[in-house]
């Protein structure tokens, strides 16, 4: 009796010391495909290559917060998550950051998003973004940030139309239009309100539109 249960304690040890190393340590369960999902413009190769997973790794022991750290060095993405998904994928989900405004530096134009973080350098400002002129562009900073929320405040047939975004403070944001005119915004208080107003206003003709009071509007 004693000598059955020792082996069927013999049994079970080899069982799970096999599976163990199937699991941990064979390239059996290692890794054979990377998926990756909702990159837009990034490259699919540059990811894979960035995430520094080897082909047939233990899919097991994959540092998936190490995976997320890697691949966030790519500027162009703002957010990853890595899961496994067994028996042999490794599943990275990405979220682009999208561009909002262009900084002119040194002849170049700097891509920034939502929050001021550069996305890419350009020979040029892409088409269809405005110009973002503050004294000390930063992340973070006030004036800086206040124009870019006002960016995001515009109603979509109003984005196209302007050619820059100036901000002395985060009080003092003012647009210009790509065909000259200029908006005295104000603040980020009351954004869609403005927005609505202005996109009234702008069948009226008029030089300066001055919706920084969305209760007293005027033009001059």
């Amino acid at each position: 009796m004693k000598a059955r249960t020792a082996l069927l304690v013999l049994l079970t040890a080899g069982v799970v010391g096999t599976a163990a190393w199937l699991v941990f340590f064979s390239p059996v369960l290692g890794v054979r495909s990377i998926e990756i999902v909702g990159n837009l413009t990034v490259p699919t190769g540059n990811i894979r290559q960035q995430a520094g997973v080897p082909a047939l790794h233990p899919l097991a022991t994959v540092d998936l917060a190490a995976v997320e750290s890697r691949v966030l060095g790519i500027r162009r993405l703002a957010t990853a998550k890595a899961e496994r998904v067994w028996p042999g994928t490794l599943k990275i989900e990405v979220v682009e950051r999208e561009p909002v405004a262009a900084l002119q530096v040194s002849g170049k134009a700097a891509v920034v998003d939502k929050q001021g973080v550069v996305i890419e350098i350009k020979d040029t400002v892409p088409p269809l973004l405005p110009v973002l002129v503050v004294d000390r562009p930063a992340a973070g900073e006030p004036a800086t940030m206040a124009a870019l929320q006002v960016i995001q405040n515009l109603p979509d047939a109003l984005v196209g139309r302007i050619r820059q975004v100036r901000a002395t403070t985060a009080e003092g944001v003012s647009l210009t239009l790509s065909d000259g005119r200029s908006v005295v915004w104000g603040g980020t208080d009351r954004g869609e309100e403005k927005g609505r107003i202005l996109t009234r206003l702008l069948r009226r003709k008029a030089e300066v539109y001055d919706v920084s009071s969305p209760d007293v509007v005027t033009l001059r």
